[in-house]
């Protein structure tokens, strides 16, 4: 598998990590010695740590986002008032975040701007269109080394044995609970396995069945309809993908159109290699036929 590009990784990490909706952005939250901090400027605090955050809870989210904006003005005061703003280096440190800033808000307007929930909407409309009426089947199973242990199991549950115990005494499947694999259908397990165990009816134990992960003895103990997923379950999956897509789309539209040199020649070789193994998306390094030797013209 192609490893994703790092903006896609970013592309995909912005589309799972939300915070709430927030109220005007004049709203102000909070004071720094008579400076307003804004529902703004937690929005522009989300955009640059939010992911680091995507582990606690909402409230706790929205606490340390405005912390975080609080120190970010106090320091800044301070370098105000240090003169750090003289620094010979300040002009070029200005400069990268303003083109910071331009990305942020290219990506915005331009890539998830663009994409909406009414063609996630259409996308989900069609697709459960498509969607057969499939049977799933529930089961459980006990995996074990070898075949004769596999029968001695089978022996075991026809003279009585309780399967939950035993798959606790003797399965070697430890992500199966009491052996249960819960419902799934055709095409979600390997072969040998899903031929065995489509061919049995609820109640029904199978003989020995041999996967590359040892012998099973397998238990259908339910049955149904395959459900067709809600919208509102599969909405941030839909709009992840079109955010994705999106933003491979734009960059190779700005990639065509630019001219880019790569002028250290470790990073050089180091971007050829990634090209070589599929790292860098079509277009990467400057048009949307150049190769990995490609990489000289002006940016």
């Amino acid at each position: 598998m192609k490893r994703p590009s790092i903006m896609l990784l970013a592309a995909a990490f912005i589309t799972f990590y939300a915070f709430p909706a927030a109220a005007a952005d004049d709203n102000v939250v909070a004071r720094v010695n008579g400076h307003d901090i804004t529902e703004q400027d937690l929005d522009f605090a989300a955009a640059e740590v939010g992911g680091q955050l995507s582990s606690f809870p909402e409230n706790e989210r929205r606490r340390m986002l405005v912390q975080f904006v609080i120190e970010n003005e106090l320091m800044a005061t301070a370098a105000e008032a240090a003169k750090l703003d003289e620094a010979d280096d300040f002009d070029e440190r200005l400069d990268y975040h303003r083109r910071r800033a331009l990305r942020d808000a290219y990506y915005d307007e331009k890539v998830e701007g663009a994409i909406s929930e009414e063609v996630a909407k259409t996308i989900y409309e069609e697709q459960s269109k498509k969607m057969k009426e499939e049977k799933e089947i529930r089961a459980r199973h006990i995996l074990v080394p070898t075949k004769e242990e596999a029968e001695e199991v089978k022996k075991q549950l026809e003279d009585g044995a309780d399967f939950a115990e035993l798959a606790r005494e003797k399965s070697r499947d430890p992500s199966a609970e009491d052996g249960d694999l819960g419902f799934f259908g055709k095409g979600q397990m390997v072969k040998p396995f899903e031929t065995a165990v489509f061919q049995l009816k609820k109640g029904e134990i199978s003989d020995p069945v041999e996967t590359q992960f040892g012998w099973h003895i397998i238990e259908v103990t339910d049955e149904r309809a395959r459900q067709v997923p809600k919208f509102d379950d599969v909405k941030e999956a839909i709009m992840g993908k079109l955010l994705q897509s999106k933003v491979q789309s734009s960059l190779r539209e700005l990639q065509s159109e630019a001219k880019i040199e790569i002028v250290d020649e470790d990073v050089k070789k180091a971007m050829q290699d990634a090209a070589m193994r599929g790292e860098v998306p079509p277009g990467a390094m400057g048009g949307e036929d150049a190769g990995a030797e490609d990489i000289e013209a002006e940016h």
